[in-house]
């Protein structure tokens, strides 16, 4: 369910300071969560909650700030849970009246809210903290027309324009597709292939690149061999086949420092 939004006229406490006649009400982080629309995160994440069943949810506030925090001093959950309890600073970037002695959830909560979040969530924070910055003229706007993202220990689905399992994986397509176009293919390599493919890698990790590029060779002769018996086969490909066989024939002609490889 929804947490509970704070009441319009909230009653002071008799034996309490507030925050801000404690805190330097000029601080970088004081000036950054009056800067956030924390009101559009409430509209934007709140079809995550449900509207009725459950306990009360968690200020949605409050974990955003959790969250700007763990990232921008690269914290853990649990770090940044612990360090919250002990600067009145955080406390009040997250919408905190009174300073708070306790921890405001536990480090799992946060793990389930990012999970709960999803890409709408994630865009929203980026797309706040983008509107704050410019807010605070820490960023202008001719700043975003181009924007560089580092990508280095991103996954892609890029291989090497001689790599072994870019024979390896051609020559497994051409078979599955001309079997299932009714052709006969009287030798696949199946088991060859994958078997010089984990020597390949193996060799190659051991910098013994003799023998790695000698396997690769071989996985690009078995790729030459089924691509020229398809051949013989067929004298008018499918579409599906006919493109893919155009596909092969490059993988298999295309050099190191040729342009627009596969």
């Amino acid at each position: 369910m929804r947490a509970k939004g704070e009441p319009k006229h909230p009653q002071q406490e008799l034996f309490q300071a507030e925050l801000e006649q404690i805190i330097d009400m000029h601080h970088p982080l004081v000036r950054l969560g009056k800067c956030i629309e924390w009101v559009s995160f409430e509209e934007a994440l709140g079809a995550t909650y449900h509207p009725m069943q459950g306990a009360p949810g968690i200020s949605t506030r409050l974990m955003v700030a959790l969250h700007y925090l763990k990232y921008q001093h690269d914290l853990s959950d649990e770090d940044v849970v612990a360090a919250w309890a002990e600067n009145p600073y955080w406390q009040h970037f997250s919408g905190e009246r009174y300073f708070q002695h306790r921890l405001p959830v536990d480090a799992s909560s946060m793990t389930r809210w990012r999970q709960r979040l999803g890409e709408a969530g994630a865009e929203q924070m980026l797309r706040e903290t983008i509107a704050a910055g410019i807010k605070m003229r820490v960023i202008r706007p001719a700043d975003l027309k181009r924007i560089n993202v580092d990508t280095t220990v991103e996954t892609k689905a890029i291989r090497y324009p001689t790599d072994a399992r870019l024979y390896h994986r051609c020559r497994e397509r051409l078979v599955k597709v001309a079997r299932a176009e009714g052709l006969t293919i009287k030798q696949s390599y199946e088991h060859v292939g994958r078997r010089l493919l984990m020597q390949s890698s193996r060799y190659a990790h051991a910098r013994q690149m003799k023998r790695t590029r000698a396997a690769t060779r071989k996985l690009k002769t078995q790729l030459g061999r089924v691509l020229r018996e398809i051949e013989r086969q067929v004298t008018e490909p499918s579409e599906k086949l006919a493109k893919l066989l155009e596909t092969a024939h490059r993988i298999y002609m295309q050099q190191r420092h040729d342009k627009n490889k596969v």
